[in-house]
């Protein structure tokens, strides 16, 4: 029996897909595995029986990766399944933007009296523009970025994209008619609106600074629903008191920039549908039982993908391991000592960490593997 700990409120219809060799608990301290959504992992002792964290949603900045890492802790996030979400709430922000649609609505919301009159006297101060025809710029073309863009054309937008990593699939699914170009200093002048949908992390932290901000025009309106940390915060309240950017639209409110004038907050509503919440939880326990179950690694932020396939050796033994020189050996080398027969090997490595499968054909026990894998590198021994 594994105990889940779930620590946050995760969609029904994603836990169902639990066998009985699962158990619900709500404290952490007892977990095999935990299920986390928003809840803040950074601070927490980790329990020792802790082997698998995973994250119904796309970001783990609320997850410690580096201190699972080294204790063997695989961390799995589920990118792709809010994305149609995210997509939705930013073609509304556009249109909200473009259409003046929340000054107008709180507006109309205090008339009284002749309310037909009001309206019709006082609706021109709200005039806005259409989106059609208008030049969209797209940072990030992964899984969010693409539908973003494939929807903007679709509605007459005149789309252009950046992302120096864009992978095979991306590339594949992004429409032909978005113009991509190889970088922001080339893309953002020629924009009505800029987009930006970019993992956080330490690499894109403050990518969005004023050098940026200041080459775009004037009337143009920045997006924001990635993460607060991607755009300089400090930066972007002073190109808004310069008026070098119509408006700043962003799903993360922040105090930096709470009541600056230009700005538009949304409280984190990107992937708070009911659709969103289901495909997430059903992704993340599908990938936690698959490793639990089988070994198999799948959209794992610390360690490889790895599919081994379905168990069908007396023993799987997954072995969690730095990426160094000579480990394969090592491990062979053990088996060989021990006149243990391999079936099947499998090894990936993903930086500085690698994940080695190892199928045998005879039972043998979880802590006499464990001491005699016991060397330099190994991180952490489960026997399936």
């Amino acid at each position: 029996m594994y105990k889940v700990a779930t620590l946050n409120k995760i969609s029904a219809k994603g836990l169902s897909l639990f066998t009985d060799e699962y158990e619900m608990i709500q404290e952490l301290d007892d977990a095999d595995i935990a299920l986390v959504r928003s809840f803040d992992l950074r601070e927490t002792n980790l329990p020792d029986d802790l082997f698998a964290i995973a994250r119904a949603g796309a970001g783990v900045n609320n997850i410690p990766v580096d201190k699972c890492s080294d204790r063997g802790i695989v961390v799995f996030n589920t990118p792709g399944a809010n994305a149609n979400a995210v997509k939705e709430l930013t073609l509304a922000a556009m249109l909200i933007a473009v259409r003046n649609i929340i000054p107008a609505a709180e507006w109309a919301k205090g008339l009284n009296g002749d309310i037909a009159g009001a309206v019709e006297k006082g609706k021109s101060r709200f005039a806005g523009e259409e989106l059609y025809g208008k030049r969209l710029a797209v940072i990030g073309l992964g899984a969010i970025g693409v539908l973003v863009a494939n929807a903007a054309e679709r509605l007459g937008m005149r789309v252009a994209g950046y992302d120096p990593f864009i992978s095979v699939n991306s590339a594949h699914d992004l429409s032909p008619k978005v113009r991509l170009f190889d970088s922001l200093e080339a893309m953002l002048p020629h924009c009505d609106i800029a987009t930006i949908h970019i993992p956080a992390m330490e690499e894109t932290n403050g990518m969005i600074n004023y050098d940026l901000l200041d080459i775009m025009n004037k009337r143009a309106i920045f997006l924001n629903f990635s993460r607060d940390s991607v755009v300089n915060a400090a930066d972007m309240k002073k190109i808004l008191s310069e008026k070098k950017i119509r408006l700043y639209v962003s799903d993360f409110p922040t105090n930096e920039l709470a009541g600056v004038e230009n700005t538009l907050f949304i409280p984190h509503l990107g992937a708070s549908t009911k659709e969103s919440e289901e495909n997430c939880a059903a992704m993340a326990v599908r990938q936690l039982m698959a490793y639990v179950e089988d070994g198999a690694i799948e959209n794992s932020v610390n360690f490889p993908t790895c599919h081994p396939g379905h168990k069908e050796a007396k023993s799987r033994i997954c072995i969690l391991n730095k990426n160094i020189h000579s480990m394969l050996g090592k491990l062979t080398g053990v088996f060989a000592d021990r006149q243990i027969n391999i079936v099947n090997l499998i090894n990936k490595s993903k930086g500085e960490n690698a994940y080695t499968v190892i199928d045998i054909d005879e039972e043998v026990d979880q802590n006499e593997i464990s001491r005699t894998l016991d060397f330099e590198g190994i991180i952490s021994v489960r026997v399936i």
